[in-house]
């Protein structure tokens, strides 16, 4: 008989690792296999999904290098193909992929789930924005216009979530911004109507699938230009109006719902659809799922995601069918759906080239190779071929330099000088603080101005706490200076009530902080009855302020202590509250807490208006709410007048010492004095500087 061809050999070799088990014991008297017989085949172990989705990106790119060749994909894993899809985006190349795409991942229908979204979440602001961000928005005015006033929402909005409505909306944003009132109106003329049918119960589907497309096209009309028109148009758009269109004439068929209901209805009928793009793809290149690749064929087939549990996927499970059930009404069993994967891996690896391509992790954890591969390699072994079926080198190479900088510019150590007359001539205690931990930070907060953002829908965390807390103290102290009231608890607790308002539209915050703050409001409390015999006056959230004679002029340090006791004996003494963790004795003792010292010297040095008296107690009391509620630290207990003066010496040379430009403000000169967060840590760039460098 005529030799085998090559395909031929290897069409054998791997129909042979692909028997059934009861016929494997032959493998241990296979013939040895010459390394021709796996010419054109090439395996591919990729240390993630993302690399293996740029490996195939790069064999399919390769391709057309060749005039008149095809090469294809072959995988049932979606997030795979779409992740190939992504990276051939790279050389403009858009690949034919036969599975489509959902209708609710088409620009149209993100835009209607997304207007959905918004107002069934009562405009929460990340939905909201999410939708108000769409390259469809624009609510009939130019979309660059609407694009910026819905980036100034943005700004106003971070933080807290706001109210639900528009009228929370309306309730946080201040007055005076106009332009962005007029802009939270026009949203109401868009979405109002929809976001009023959701809260209806029960309400038909007709009415709330209208109410949902009015408002999309409301929303994406713009100056010169109907929403009809730029919603629905192209291939995407007449999917999505067909879809919708089909949604409504069917809605007489059932019953209303409860408007909760529709959002998840629409998601579900959405995703069902499947849109395919009428031109636009590369005629050379595609990817297809298993049951496409039966009746196709291309040059250079690379078969993706072979690792278990995706090719083949896991034997599917009947609720409702035992296997003998199965069997007596004459139907497959579900081992039978691996036996037909077996199949299209095989008839797939007819092709002229073959790549075959896997993932040793996915998120972090590592995979099973497919069976296909490890009954692969125990054939190879047998056959003499073992490691004959590796990578080209080519390819891994390129993979290795596909995202790799061209050349690289290390940059200096980050040492910023600036001119004395940029530098900060005033900052408050909390500052010289950092200013020692981190100059950086105030290089870059009080020269180049930066502000971290705050987060958005961000939820209460311990800084509001501590503001909350400090806000009730404060009003309690205000209200009663000199004498308590005949139950101080109680009134406590009913003005902390007001300052903890805002957490009643979070269970989850309420719950926790409140019970913390009723345990502090006791051990409070009982400090205060203790103390105000000794006590002819408290002031609350006092301001003042101490200038500094330095080599660049006067240097202001400006202050808002929490707590000015004025004492019986003509002295005062000072209070921090903290709800957060203490400064440790070395950091007292080495000048770095300096926020208390510095006030006690703003108080001596009569910085504070309509208070004269000598510091004679520095204390911070920790409001943690746990167990104890609260803890007093005294800070220079035997002589703070000596606290106070090695804290000044230390504070006028820092000073002295950044009137000189040429000292840099450098990000954390003294790592052990480290502050415990940064907003600007990203900036510093520390971790790309050896620490043995640093001071």
């Amino acid at each position: 008989p005529a030799p085998a061809s090559p395909c031929q050999a290897r069409m054998r070799l791997f129909g042979e690792a692909l028997l059934p088990a009861a016929m494997t014991d032959g493998w241990r008297s296979l013939d040895p296999e010459p390394p021709e017989t796996l010419a054109g085949v090439a395996r591919y172990d990729c240390a993630s999904p993302q690399d293996e989705a740029a490996t195939i990106a790069l064999l399919l790119r390769r391709t057309l290098e060749t005039p008149a060749a095809t090469a294809a994909l072959v995988t049932p894993d979606r997030e795979l193909a779409r992740r190939v899809a992504a990276e051939l985006r790279r050389w403009d190349i858009d690949i034919d992929d036969s599975a489509g795409l959902p209708l609710n991942r088409t620009p149209p229908g993100a835009f209607l789930r997304l207007v959905l979204d918004a107002a069934e979440s009562g405009l929460a602001p990340v939905p909201l924005l999410a939708v108000l961000k769409h390259p469809l928005a624009a609510g009939g005015w130019a979309p660059e216009r609407f694009r910026d006033r819905a980036r100034r929402l943005e700004d106003k909005i971070r933080g807290p979530r706001p109210a639900p409505g528009f009228k929370g909306l309306r309730e946080a944003i201040d007055p005076k911004y106009d332009s962005l009132h007029r802009f939270i109106n026009r949203l109401e003329r868009c979405l109002g109507e929809l976001v009023e049918c959701l809260t209806r119960d029960p309400v038909t589907i007709a009415d709330i699938a209208a109410a949902h497309i009015a408002a999309a096209e409301q929303l994406a009309a713009s100056e010169d230009e109907s929403g009809i028109a730029r919603l629905w148009r192209d291939s995407d758009g007449e999917a999505a109006a067909r879809f919708c269109h089909e949604l409504i004439d069917a809605a007489g068929d059932f019953p209303p719902i409860p408007a909760r209901h529709y959002p998840a209805l629409f998601e579900a009928l959405a995703s069902g659809i499947v849109v395919r793009p009428a031109f636009g793809r590369h005629p050379r290149l595609a990817i297809w799922g298993l049951v496409e690749a039966r009746l196709q064929q291309a040059d250079l087939v690379v078969l993706g995601g072979l690792n278990e549990g995706t090719w083949p996927g896991p034997a599917a499970f009947d609720p409702w069918m035992s296997r003998q059930m199965r069997e007596e009404f004459g139907i497959a069993l579900p081992e039978r759906a691996i036996g037909i994967a077996a199949h299209d891996f095989m008839q797939a690896i007819g092709a002229p080239e073959v790549a075959l391509t896997r993932a040793t992790r996915r998120e972090g954890v590592p995979t099973i190779p497919s069976r296909w591969l490890l009954r692969l390699d125990a054939v190879l072994r047998a056959t003499g071929l073992e490691g004959a079926l590796a990578p080209e080198p080519e390819i891994d190479d390129a993979v290795a330099l596909l995202d790799l900088p061209e050349r690289r510019r290390p940059l200096p150590p980050v040492a910023p000088r600036p001119p004395v007359k940029a530098r900060p001539r005033e900052l408050p205690v909390t500052q010289i603080e950092m200013w020692m931990r981190d100059p950086y930070a105030v290089y870059a907060r009080y020269i180049l101005r930066l502000r971290a953002l705050d987060e958005l829908d961000a939820e209460p965390g311990a800084a509001e706490l501590g503001t909350t807390v400090h806000d009730a103290l404060a009003k309690f102290v205000k209200q009663y200076p000199r004498d308590l009231p005949a139950d101080p608890e109680a009134a406590l607790i009913d003005i902390a009530q007001e300052c903890f308002a805002p957490l009643l539209s979070r269970p989850g915050a309420w719950a926790f902080w409140w019970p913390r703050f009723q345990r502090i409001a006791r051990w409070f409390v009982e400090q205060e009855m203790l103390r105000r015999a000794d006590i002819a006056d408290s002031i609350s959230e006092m301001k003042g302020k101490l200038a500094i004679a330095a080599p660049a002029g006067p240097f202001t340090v400006t202050a808002i202590a929490d707590r000015i006791d004025c004492l019986r004996s003509g002295e005062v003494a000072i209070l921090d509250y903290k709800t957060g963790s203490l400064p440790s004795k070395p950091e007292i003792e080495n000048s770095i807490a300096v926020q208390l010292p510095l006030e006690g010297a703003i108080a001596r040095a009569g910085g504070f208006e309509g208070i004269a008296g000598i510091p004679a107690a520095l204390e911070y009391w920790r409001l943690s709410g746990g167990e104890p509620a609260g803890e007093r630290k005294a800070l220079g207990e035997d002589d703070p007048q000596e606290l106070i003066d090695r804290t000044m010496a230390k504070v006028c040379e820092l000073v002295a010492r950044f009137d000189d430009p040429a000292t840099p403000y450098l990000p954390v000169p003294i790592l052990r004095w480290k502050p415990r967060y940064s907003d600007y840590q990203h900036l510093e760039r520390l971790e790309e500087d050896p620490e043995d460098e640093l001071l």
